[in-house]
């Protein structure tokens, strides 16, 4: 007769239905780190030179998104909107900066892929485009 780690007695058919539980167990849990890695995230492509990014902070970038889709996606060729306030006639004009002036000097952005809210193409012809291609003629 066979007894379990308490001291009670088991059947004997009992030991290959444990056996198929283990069996089963490994089995499943193997499924499932195959599934997982299968679903590994792929990058995405644009069909537009450029991107606008918003970021959780609410800061929008525009520039080449590379690696979106991905842990790590990278932005080149960066701009930013500055708005500037005129302070004799209180108008607000917005001004597209391209990054890499500050003192650091960057020339890349990573990103943290959880920041990031949203990605929107930015169309050729549309104003940021344009300001875009004049900043990049300087």
């Amino acid at each position: 007769m066979m007894y379990d780690h308490c001291g009670q007695q088991r059947r004997p058919w009992e030991k290959h239905l444990n056996r198929r539980w283990i069996s089963l167990s490994l089995l499943m849990s193997t499924t499932i780190l195959t599934a997982g890695c299968a679903a590994r995230p792929t990058a995405v492509t644009f069909t537009t030179p450029y991107q606008a990014v918003l970021l959780s902070n609410n800061s929008v970038y525009y520039g080449k998104l590379a690696g979106f889709g991905t842990p790590s996606p990278v932005l080149t060729d960066v701009f930013y909107v500055v708005s500037r306030t005129n302070p004799e006639t209180k108008e607000v004009t917005n001004v597209l900066v391209k990054r890499g002036k500050e003192l650091h000097g960057p020339d890349r952005m990573y990103l943290n892929a959880s920041s990031i809210v949203f990605v929107e193409p930015v169309g050729v012809d549309s104003k940021v485009a344009q300001l875009i291609s004049e900043a990049s003629k300087q």
